[in-house]
């Protein structure tokens, strides 16, 4: 049979099955058949399968610890020598009489290893279970002393030999009933290998007992039938190698604490009696029977109050153990959020000292999230151990930390405000130092918001400070994520805000309070129009007209500017429908919408926009999506894949706000985008500002040598059109033009100039060709990619003297 088919077969439990099967059709000619030569054939073939299947099962079961099964195999083997021979030495005279003892034994010594062996698996606390198995063996040792051992001993006309090993194997019954009730007493599982490993046990000792029996009247060998139980132990616990379960039996189990259960207390209260019923029921004379009695009842007494003193001590040390669980972090040990504000309302009780108020930093990880992701929570587990590290060993003594959520820690610390300042600067500075990881070396960063106790702001509690450095945090994250902020009373204003505003979009997009305006997009070279931009408006009922630069921060932040996009592509499309069907635009016209990040990361986005073109009937190219350059800098292989896929639908990529932001060309042509956007801070200099103008013109040279169409927003004036013309940009957007306006609006407006005809519209000009094409020689493209690179410069200069403009330091109010 192959390999693969013997482990399906013995991972179903069929095999298992079979054997007990086997084992019991072996039973027949040993109980049917007469004479000796038969059924000792059938005995041994039970037990060297047997063997045989202990040493095989945990191979076949890749087991880790294979060890103890086979010991118990070598114990079935030398149990099986001893069991052929004892017949024999039995009618022996002197030594040989013991030879069957010189395997016997030994199997017990192997069977002992085995059962340690598992035992030795088990974690946690073990003495209830070893208590409990003592005051079991105790009253079984005291029982087998006095019912098998010493009447074994007084057999006479037999040596001293033969008479001492007897008196000894109801002793070695004990010490396997002892290791057993520890392993059945250390686990809760109880899986059909296990349940068939005890009973082959208890078969064995069961056997042993009607052999102790006949010992006491000097019979060494008894008939077939007092060897039936050793037979189907042997069936049972080679059954027990090839069942699946048997993985548990030797696995490694966390104890739960040790109780007294029915079943166990049904084991332990026979033993306990066992003194006091043999007084009862025995001649006691001798001093033996005394000494055993008085010292096993004795034993018991001390066990009994060895095991209420470890029920107490357990219960204690598990009541310390839930106290610590419930007020510390499991990952890191350190405080958790409840224990924090009991720290923190001790620390507000405190009498206040001048200049040294109560500081509350709250951290939160930048960028945990992309760890978990990309190396999975192992990895990012070990960070957040890590920053706890770096943390405890840059706090002072009297700083308390703790961790309050999944990668978010709190410090609180009284001292001054110069100290404050101080270890704000120094916590951003050792998380920004590379951490080690099970992938590689990551780099963290944090926002920090910043609270303290002051007496403008009255009395505070030990939430408020909470909530009030949570917010302070949160503006950190806004204000552009690694630095550290102070709380400001506004703030909560402006939180208060954002969640009413969240709540109110969420009403919005199921009260259809959302609308589409509509912005054109002009040909410069004759004012004609090509397109439109789809802009959002909200329209609440009593906040009136919301800027989308309010909510759509919310939306990004929350969430739902995925259902927000949904509602914005699938709206646009049935309006240009719309407009087609009417007459109002022509087959050239495009519209143009604006995606998000977040909704660049969703795989099924490429799908949703087929879904939404083959529902209104409109091909790829009459749609231009707009995104930002950040998702170009921080686009990975998901991303790609979806802007890949748009690509192939015949939709156009453009970049948003061009030059506002990274701005490299590397991005440009690494990704499939077919445009870009001035931005409306560029063209508004136009005419004015020299660098300006020459920002746009390095944009439209490497836009042109790209094959990449240009779009000027924000154009307000002739002048700006007529420079912007000069420069060679293609089109251009804003108020010279139109405002955004409504659909009706739109649609009257543009096709009465129109007059039904086509001539007002013209179509995108795609310049993505390949180089050497008729429309751009080599040569040129060569020569127009070098003058890209050079005037690229000029857009990256520009751009760290805004961010250096805009950066402010931190001060503390």
């Amino acid at each position: 049979m192959p390999h693969a088919v013997v482990r399906t077969t013995l991972s179903s439990g069929l095999a298992s099955g079979m054997f007990v099967f086997l084992g019991l059709l072996a039973a027949i000619p040993y109980l049917a058949v007469g004479g000796a030569a038969v059924p000792g054939l059938a005995f041994a073939v039970v037990a060297a399968a047997a063997a045989a299947a202990l040493a095989l099962g945990p191979r076949l079961f890749r087991l880790e610890r294979r060890w103890p099964w086979r010991f118990l195999a070598g114990a079935c083997i030398v149990f099986l020598l001893g069991a052929l021979i004892r017949p024999w030495a039995a009618s022996q005279v002197g030594p040989e009489q013991l030879l069957s003892d010189a395997f016997i034994i030994p199997g017990y010594v192997l069977s002992f290893v085995g059962l340690a062996g598992f035992l030795r698996t088990r974690e946690g606390e073990r003495r209830h279970a070893l208590l409990d198995g003592l005051l079991v063996g105790v009253g079984a040792a005291v029982a087998a002393v006095l019912l098998f051992s010493k009447p074994a001993v007084e057999v006479a006309d037999r040596s001293a030999a033969v008479s001492g090993l007897a008196a000894i194997y109801p002793l070695f019954d004990v010490v396997l009933l002892l290791l057993v009730l520890n392993l059945a007493f250390s686990t809760s599982f109880r899986g059909l290998s296990y349940l068939m490993l005890m009973a082959s046990t208890a078969l064995l000792l069961v056997g042993d007992i009607g052999y102790a029996l006949i010992g006491r009247s000097g019979d060494l060998t008894g008939n077939r039938m007092y060897d039936l139980p050793f037979l189907f132990s042997s069936v049972l616990i080679g059954a027990a190698a090839l069942h699946p379960t048997m993985r548990e039996v030797g696995g490694r189990v966390r104890l739960p604490v040790q109780a007294w259960s029915s079943w166990r207390l049904a084991l332990i209260g026979p033993a306990l009696a066992v003194p006091f019923a043999l007084t009862a029921a025995l001649d006691v004379n001798s001093a033996l029977d005394r000494i055993v009695l008085a010292s096993g009842g004795a034993v018991i007494v001390v066990l009994l109050l060895a095991r209420a003193v470890s029920a107490v001590q357990g219960y204690a040390a598990a009541q310390r153990r839930f106290q610590y669980q419930a007020s510390h972090d499991y990952l890191t040990g350190l405080p958790n959020r409840a224990l924090l504000t009991d720290h923190v309302s001790r620390m507000l009780e405190q009498p206040a000292v001048a200049n040294r108020p109560l500081w509350l930093y709250f951290l939160d990880l930048d960028g945990f999230k992309l760890i978990n992701d990309s190396w999975g929570h192992e990895a990012g587990d070990h960070v957040i151990v890590e920053v706890s590290r770096r943390l405890r060993r840059l706090l002072p003594a009297d700083a308390v930390l703790s961790r309050v959520g999944g990668d978010e820690f709190v410090i609180a610390r009284v001292c001054t405000e110069a100290e404050a300042a101080v270890l704000a600067d120094a916590v951003l500075a050792t998380l920004r130092e590379p951490l080690s990881a099970p992938a590689g070396g990551v780099v963290v960063a944090a926002s920090v918001g910043v609270a303290r106790t002051c007496v403008t702001l009255g009395d505070l509690s030990a939430e408020d400070l909470l909530r009030n450095a949570d917010t302070a945090m949160y503006q950190a994250k806004g204000d552009g994520r690694g630095r550290w902020v102070m709380f400001d009373p506004t703030m909560l204003d402006r939180a208060r805000e954002r969640i009413g505003i969240e709540s109110a979009l969420r009403q919005a997009l199921s009260n259809r309070q959302l609308r589409l305006v509509y912005q054109p997009i002009m040909t410069l070279g004759d004012s004609r129009v090509a397109g439109a931009e789809a802009l959002i408006r909200w329209d609440h009922p009593q906040r009136g007209a919301v800027p989308p630069a309010v909510f759509i921060p919310v939306a990004e932040e929350t969430g739902l500017i995925a259902e927000v996009g949904q509602w914005v592509l699938r709206e646009a499309l049935c309006q240009l429908a719309q407009w087609r069907a009417d007459g109002v635009v022509s087959d050239l016209f495009w519209i143009s919408i604006n995606v998000s990040p977040r909704q660049l990361r969703n795989p099924r986005l490429a799908e949703d926009v087929a879904a939404a073109l083959a529902e209104y009937g409109l091909p790829g190219c009459a749609v231009m999506l707009e995104i930002t350059e950040s998702v170009m800098v921080d686009a990975n292989d998901a991303t790609d894949e979806v802007l890949a896929k748009l690509r192939a639908l015949g939709i156009r990529l453009v970049v948003d706000d061009f030059g506002t932001g990274f701005s490299a060309l590397g991005y440009l042509r690494r990704h499939p985008v077919t445009g870009v956007k001035v931005d409306r801070s560029f063209v508004g200099g136009l005419g004015a500002s020299a660098e300006d103008e020459e920002i746009v013109r390095a944009v439209a040279a490497m836009s042109f040598a790209l094959r990449l169409s240009v779009v000027a927003e924000g154009v307000e004036s002739p002048a700006q059109r007529d420079v912007l013309r000069t420069l060679g940009v293609t089109y251009g957007q804003g108020w010279l033009w139109s405002r955004p306006i409504a659909p009706e609006t739109f649609a009257a407006r543009y096709a009465a100039r129109g007059s039904g005809r086509g001539r007002q519209f013209v179509g995108p000009v795609d310049l993505r060709v390949e180089p050497g094409s008729d429309d751009v020689g080599t040569e040129q493209f060569e020569s127009t990619m070098n003058r890209a690179r050079q005037t690229e410069a000029v857009v990256a200069r520009a751009d760290v003297q805004r961010r250096n403009a805009a950066v402010g330091a931190h001060r503390l109010p």
